[in-house]
């Protein structure tokens, strides 16, 4: 369980790496445990890799997106600091493109076998095969009867064709990796775990008896995941799944572990930051909660309660949905309701 600690009590994150390693360079962050990172070519310009000694090679932890300057980082590390060791495996922990995306070129390119979570490979198998579902008029209908403009209804339908440019083709078969597992990489057993919220059963690996864990995008030190949701499950609960995570990361993992996170820096001070997460989102809960006091509100009404700078369709749709997020975590809470679920267009009110 969560508890938050006084303000006296209260510890800084540590960051014990000042900076990322240079591109095509890694940093050993852990003993056998190396890290490097490949830039993306969006507002979040950069996801960790991680490669974890495997007997006489190099256990891979995600890939980075599908596109010529990310092979050619993977190739000019592999004739660089990697050169003279093999990868032996690919470990990657959720279905989003810079964690996924190169991941059926890497298995092809270098003989790999993939691991994974059940929920992460089929997933992305089912966008591949599927990639205009959205575009079905229950999907955009929702959208529209929550608010959104029909330009943002449609970009969203549309996420499908752009996940098909940042993603190569999954390899016809994969490892199941399931929470309590153990993965032994190189003699030494990761505890796998998995958590919800921002990726359905993300995949993260705990060392401890180094006490090193692997949290992929669940705890990251300066920013939040994304938390959304979707109309093919339009009345889930993934607030609610990612505060439970947070909440069972911080029970299990002991004090003073070493964070390697999916982006930005490896930190110490993970149960703190747990706390500071679940704090920021119950935070927006109240900010929703006194803006529907003054009357119903629809989720797009309430986007620009909790996101106050000037949003693109494409950040647009990620808003609405995290918003949504937060409300159906609060209806489920009894803290408000629908005035009217079978209404045109839909709108909260508290109770």
């Amino acid at each position: 369980m969560l508890t938050r600690s006084s303000a006296d009590d209260t510890p800084e994150l540590n960051f014990p790496f000042s900076e990322p390693p240079p591109s095509g360079t890694v940093k050993e962050v852990a003993p056998g445990i190396l890290w490097t990172r490949i830039a993306l070519p969006f507002r979040l310009n950069h996801v960790n890799i991680y490669l974890i000694e495997d007997g006489d090679g190099w256990a891979v932890l995600d890939t980075g997106i599908s596109n010529q300057p990310t092979r050619d980082a993977w190739e000019a590390l592999l004739a660089g600091p990697l050169a003279g060791r093999r990868l032996t495996r690919l470990i990657v922990t959720h279905f989003h493109p810079d964690h996924i995306g190169l991941a059926g070129w890497l298995c092809e390119r270098f003989g790999l076998p993939l691991l994974t979570s059940q929920t992460c490979y089929l997933g992305c198998i089912n966008i591949s095969l599927s990639p205009n579902a959205l575009e079905a008029k229950p999907y955009q209908d929702f959208y529209r009867r929550h608010g959104m403009s029909d330009e943002t209804a449609k970009l969203v339908a549309t996420q499908g064709n752009g996940y098909l440019r940042m993603v190569t083709p999954l390899p016809p078969t994969f490892r199941r990796l399931v929470a309590g597992d153990v993965l032994m990489l190189g003699g030494r057993p990761f505890e796998v775990m998995s958590g919800d919220g921002h990726a359905s059963e993300q995949i993260m690996l705990y060392l401890r008896e180094e006490n090193v864990f692997l949290g992929s995008d669940q705890v990251l030190a300066k920013i939040t995941p994304n938390v959304s949701v979707w109309a093919v499950d339009p009345d889930g609960d993934p607030l609610g799944l990612y505060l439970r995570s947070l909440a069972q990361i911080a029970d299990t993992i002991p004090e003073g572990a070493l964070v390697l996170p999916g982006h930005q820096l490896p930190f110490y001070g993970l149960q703190q930051r747990c706390l500071e997460l679940a704090a920021h989102h119950h935070e927006r809960c109240a900010m929703i909660a006194h803006a529907c006091a003054d009357g119903a509100k629809s989720v797009a009404e309430l986007v620009p309660v909790i996101f106050h700078r000037p949003l693109d369709p494409h950040q647009l749709s990620f808003a609405f949905s995290e918003v949504h997020a937060h409300v159906n975590y609060m209806i489920g809470r009894g803290e408000i309701a629908w005035e009217r679920p079978d209404a045109e267009m839909m709108r909260v009110k508290t109770l």
